[in-house]
């Protein structure tokens, strides 16, 4: 009898959790599938469902469910409102599971269980052994993937601290692929940049135009607020009279505020935000008045992107960043 498949969308949470995702529903007995990764059609599909005033990320998302909905059993959709217990996550996440829902028809069963440590400090361990029990299975069984699941998450986010990427843990820790040879280690950097934004978006090659890829190429040394600890971020804490109290805007901001308190770890930083992103545009702004107020001693650009960016304009205004932040830096010598 084949096994039974649950499909996990490209997109969102994916470049965060899936590892763990992935080991806790095959423990479980299910095999897990994934949307390819994202081309122009996902995306023109998820524009002609979802919302004209949805972000581009959340039209990725649907282009990534459409993608999916024929070839599985069960799709996952989790609501994740806090996973730390002190921010939340955008909106889109708490409702992405009701717009899939109500915006596509014949949809397979949608796994939408919530996850809020605010309150609740277990919230994630009853949601997950809820899971369990919908899908059939019992306590024991559920605990044990839960287990199995969280140890490898914790090994995923060892090696994203270390400074690789999404694509390249997930191949060490879910495939045992070597990791590869960092620039720094070969020699081959001139140049560290952090390349700042939202995890869905700096890891997505196709809506990012491959900029991690392209910074490589160009001898960058790109650092992503992933590879920055939670450590050095608390530290960042004060910086606002206010907290930002979305989880990855709050991640996103005070990476920045550590690269610009910290001049000599980065030659520059380049934000990438989504078109029509609320929470990011006010990141944005901070990071901007952040950078006027440190007398522009670390290079700031932002980089926007939507549905219809092209591939060429963002490429140029990359190695144009790059080759003013190298003739700073030859400069000063």
């Amino acid at each position: 009898m084949a096994k039974k498949t649950i499909g996990i969308p490209r997109a969102m949470f994916y470049y965060v959790y899936f590892p763990a995702w992935k080991t806790f529903f095959e423990r479980l007995g299910f095999r897990v599938v994934t949307s390819p990764k994202t081309t122009k059609e996902i995306l023109d599909a998820g524009v002609r469902e979802a919302l004209a005033e949805a972000c581009v990320p959340v039209k990725i998302y649907f282009g990534h469910v459409l993608a999916l909905k024929d070839r599985v059993d069960y799709l996952f959709v989790p609501r994740i409102i806090s996973i730390n217990g002190e921010t939340i996550y955008c909106p889109k996440f708490l409702g992405m599971a009701d717009m899939v829902k109500s915006a596509l028809p014949n949809m397979p069963t949608v796994l939408d269980v919530t996850v809020n440590k605010k309150r609740s400090r277990f919230s994630l361990f009853w949601a997950s052994m809820e899971l369990g029990r919908r899908l059939g299975k019992g306590s024991w069984a559920t605990f044990r993937a839960i287990w199995a699941g969280w140890k490898v998450h914790r090994k995923y986010d060892r090696i994203l601290k270390a400074g690789y990427t999404p694509d390249e843990a997930m191949d060490y820790v879910l495939h045992g692929k070597p990791l590869p040879v960092k620039q720094d280690e070969e020699g081959g950097e001139t140049l560290r940049l952090a390349l700042l934004g939202y995890p869905y978006t700096t890891h997505d090659s196709f809506i990012s135009v491959e900029a991690i890829q392209k910074l490589k190429s160009l001898g960058v040394k790109v650092i992503t607020a992933e590879m920055v600890s939670p450590r050095l971020l608390k530290r960042q804490a004060g910086k606002l009279v206010k907290g930002i109290f979305w989880t990855f805007s709050d991640i996103t901001s005070k990476a920045a505020f550590h690269f610009f308190e910290n001049a000599g770890e980065v030659d520059g930083i380049m934000h990438l935000t989504a078109f029509g992103c609320g929470p990011d545009f006010m990141v944005d702004k901070l990071m901007e008045i952040e950078a006027k107020k440190r007398g522009g001693k670390v290079p700031f650009m932002t980089l926007m992107i939507d549905e219809h960016t092209g591939e060429a304009g963002m490429l140029t205004r990359i190695e144009a960043f790059c080759e003013m932040v190298r003739r700073r830096k030859e400069a000063a010598v």
